[in-house]
Parts: structure tokens; sequence; C-alpha cells
């Protein structure tokens, strides 16, 4: 009786230190992606967005090479998923990234952050069309709700006036449509490839088409670069794309994906208080209720289900 209430007792003490272990990790998640907007903030500050965006890909791509050996995993596609890999690499790497950096040149880090966490509700859209799963009532209420508040946040910033800015709003919108897109096109066409053969040649494939890009169309002086920008480009590449993957891909495994899904609306409000603390801006009290109301309604969208017996 004793050993047994001795195996219990450390069977519970390892669960606890297990569910300490997650909730760490996942707030390192939440700073990891907060903070990532504003590194590519920093960065388009002396790099231009292709060579910015090509650059932190490049960074990261020998670091995915040494998981891909590590975990014993293949570098390549599967070759009758050729056509998804070139699509894969364009739509999901190669051209999201470039909008996002395009449109922070105009766009303050945390507003960023806000437009983008509404990729979670164009999967769910995108779902409903492409893979005909239901969507509920609330879930749409959810929806109209975020996107009214966005569009209210929008007009108290100003951005419809600014033709630049607006531009850079539109970017980074069609960039998070891009990758709700893709997340559903993945499950769809993809769901039997790892996930470090599909970020790893991608990435690399991206990093150069980026870079090479950059170097035609921009023609960068490099010598203009400063310091911040370039530890911010690193940060982005080490940090962001390769820590940040990994322990979310291992959260994936560990948590309930509908918790997990909440990284999406808590890292907006870390961004949003160290672009502010870093651009040296103050937000509007109309800002901050209309941003909780918008990252409301896209919560209530991830709420599960109740089920019919509870």
């Amino acid at each position: 009786m004793r050993s047994t209430t001795i195996v219990s007792s450390i069977r519970n003490r390892v669960l606890t230190g297990t569910s300490v272990v997650t909730g760490i990790l996942f707030l390192i998640v939440c700073l990891t992606w907060g903070t990532t907007w504003l590194g590519i903030k920093i960065a388009v500050e002396t790099i231009p967005p292709f060579t910015a965006a090509g650059a932190r890909f490049l960074v990261a791509f020998p670091l995915f090479l040494v998981f891909a050996k590590l975990m014993n995993e293949p570098v390549l596609f599967p070759r009758d998923k050729t056509i998804f890999f070139v699509f894969i690499t364009l739509a999901y790497f190669s051209l999201p990234y470039y909008l996002i950096s395009y449109g922070e040149q105009f766009v303050s880090s945390g507003l960023t952050s806000l437009i983008f966490s509404a990729m979670p509700v164009f999967i769910l859209i995108f779902s409903f069309i492409i893979l005909k799963e239901p969507m509920l009532m609330r879930q749409v209420a959810g929806i109209a709700v975020g996107f009214a508040s966005l569009l209210m946040i929008l007009h108290g910033e100003g951005i419809t006036v600014s033709a630049t800015a607006f531009s850079g709003v539109i970017a980074i919108l069609f960039a998070a449509i891009l990758h709700g897109f893709c997340y559903v096109l993945t499950r769809k066409l993809g769901s039997d490839i790892s996930v470090i053969t599909f970020n790893t040649l991608p990435i690399g494939v991206a990093g150069f088409l980026l870079f090479g890009t950059g170097c035609w169309l921009e023609s960068p002086n490099y010598t203009d670069v400063s310091n911040m920008s370039l530890m911010a480009t690193l940060y982005l590449g080490l940090i962001a794309s390769v820590g940040g993957f990994i322990v979310y891909f291992y959260l994936l495994k560990k948590m309930n994906p509908v918790t997990l899904s909440f990284v999406f609306i808590l890292f907006p409000v870390i961004a949003i208080i160290v672009g502010a603390a870093y651009e040296k801006q103050t937000l509007s009290e109309n800002f901050m209720i209309f941003a909780a109301t918008m990252l409301a309604g896209f919560a209530i969208t991830k709420m599960p289900e109740r089920s019919s017996d509870s």
C-alpha cells in the first residue's frame, strides 16, 4: 500500500514538472513570435524588404539542414509532391515574408502583428470552402466582430488617409491570407510530409530567391546596414525561424491544439507592447479597446464545440 502511494506521488511530481515545462515553452513561443514583428521592423530600417526576408532564411537554412540530419528526416519532398513543393516555396515562404517585410516599412510592428493574427480565421474560412468543414454561427459572429474592430483600428490610425500605409496593410493582410490558404492546402495534400521536410528546403530555396531578387532589384548598399538591423536579421533567422518553429511543433505533440492556437491571440499583445516601447508610440484608449475586441472576436472562433452530452 505504501509503495503504491510512493509511486503515485512520484508520478504526480513528474506530471507537474512536465506541465511546468510545457507552460514555460508556451510562453517562449508567445514571446518569440511576439517579438518577431519588431525584429522585422528593425531589419527593414536599413535593409530592403526582399534582401531582409531572404537573409533571414539564409541564416536559418543551415540549422534546418542540421536538424534534418539529426532527426534523420528527408530534405527533399516526395517526387509526386514536386508541384506542391514549388507552391509552398513561393506561396508560403517567398511571397508572404516579402509582403510582411514590405508592409512593415509603413506600418507599426504592433499593428502588423494584429493584422496577421487574423490568419487562423482565414484557415477557418478556407477549411469551410476547400475541406467542406462546418462553420458555426458563433464563429461567423466572431469573424464579423474581429474584422469590424480591425477596420475601426485602421480608421483610427489614419491608415485610410495614407496610400503608402494602406498598401502596407494590404500587403500584410494578403500574407495572412496566403498562409491560411497554405495551411489548409497542406492538410489536404501534404499531411504525410514531416514538418522538418516541409520547412527545410523551401526555406533554403526561398532564401536564395528572395536574396537574389533583392540583389537584382534593390541593389542594397551593405555599408548602410546598421548593427541593429544586422542583429535583428540574425535574431529572426536563428531564434524566430528556427527556435520558435522547433518549440511550437514540439508543443503540438504535448498540448491540446485548441489551447495552443491561442498563441495567435497572445503574441499580438506582446508585439503591441514591445513595439510601442521601441517606436515610442502612445497607444490610444480606442486602439486598445478595439484591439481587445478584435482578439476576443477571433478567440471566439477557436472555442471548441460543446459535446451534445455536456
